[in-house]
């Protein structure tokens, strides 16, 4: 007999660096029309540099952060559960992977099910992309990785040129992510997963449940600063990137939720009436005391809310699972 020979991790995995967020001239467009605009702001998406995916990371272990416990609390008691409500054979695909570390339940639960996996993480970062799917391929055997270095967008519409065989797809939209868009670019964004589905695939989404303001402050200002430092790390990026030379002691974190809107919003505050210049853009921005630099938002929900955004969006709401205090949900939605 001819001994079988075990694929190593590196011939188990494939990185296509497609775009990682990071090009110097669409921060540089996207820094210009922020800071110009009459309400100053930055996407979101501009965070997870290295520093900032690491400070993330950190984020998720603090005591404040109830998401990241709320969310291994229903992956530990139903990921069997959800798995089996998606269906298969099936590979699994994810939209900001992160350190992919909740995601193991979810792998270990199709592993079990199925014996092999096809796992195809997308996220704005390659290091991060690289340290994460190494440490699963040591861990599982017999997974195989195409990893994706991209923005969503640009990593759904290579999804959707490709194909996935007969496998169904159960797509990943961890953490409370949906909540970072308003109402009208959800539906845009999962308008976009859908376009990649099948009939039948599944699109498990994490959203963050309405509650008391004083719990959701607390998660987004924390007493040790982690969030405050993950913040102003938008200014030491452009310092870095942008020739810019923003004193991030001259500006606050600052977190507040809008009862009206269901969403807590986030915000940098100039502490003093300031000059900034970005030497790369030729730029020289003004900001007054108490102006702000507006960086996110993460909307709150409920279950008939996300009822509604998978009727509108060519999904529908199949089934949803619960933390025990009910803080944080899981959604299965199944594309029509």
């Amino acid at each position: 007999m001819v001994p079988q020979t075990v694929p190593t991790a590196a011939d188990r995995f494939i990185l296509r660096r497609l775009s990682d967020g990071r090009d110097a001239s669409s921060f540089a467009e996207d820094v210009r029309a922020g800071l110009t605009a009459s309400q100053k702001s930055l996407s979101p998406k501009y965070f997870y540099d290295d520093l900032g995916s690491q400070l993330f990371e950190a984020i998720c272990h603090l005591p404040e952060y109830y998401l990241t416990r709320a969310e291994r609390e229903i992956l530990r008691n139903h990921a069997a559960e959800i798995v089996a409500s998606a269906g298969g054979p099936a590979r699994l695909v994810e939209l900001g992977s992160g350190s992919a570390e909740k995601t193991r339940y979810l792998i270990q639960a199709l592993l079990d099910r199925q014996g092999s996996l096809k796992y195809l993480p997308i996220d704005i970062s390659s290091a991060s992309l690289e340290r994460s799917s190494l440490e699963l391929l040591q861990i599982y055997p017999r997974l195989s990785i195409t990893a994706y270095a991209a923005d969503y967008f640009t990593a759904l519409k290579t999804l959707a040129e490709g194909t996935s065989g007969g496998e169904r797809t159960i797509a990943l939209f961890l953490g409370s992510n949906i909540g970072n868009f308003d109402p009208d670019g959800s539906r845009v964004f999962l308008g976009e997963v859908r376009r990649v589905l099948k009939p039948g695939d599944a699109l498990l989404v994490g959203a963050d449940l309405k509650k008391a303001a004083e719990v959701l402050i607390q998660a987004y200002d924390d007493a040790l600063g982690v969030t405050s430092a993950f913040n102003l790390n938008l200014l030491v990026r452009m310092n870095r990137e942008l020739e810019a030379d923003f004193d991030v002691t001259k500006f606050r974190h600052r977190a507040e939720y809008n009862e009206e809107l269901g969403r807590v919003e986030i915000r940098m505050v100039s502490l003093e009436e300031q000059f900034v210049r970005l030497r790369a853009l030729d730029l020289e921005i003004r900001f007054g005391e108490g102006e702000t630099i507006h960086t996110e938002n993460s909307y709150k929900f409920d279950v008939e809310q996300l009822a509604e955004m998978a009727r509108a969006t060519g999904f529908s709401l199949e089934k949803t699972w619960f933390d025990g205090a009910r803080r944080f949900s899981f959604n299965l939605f199944s594309a029509r």
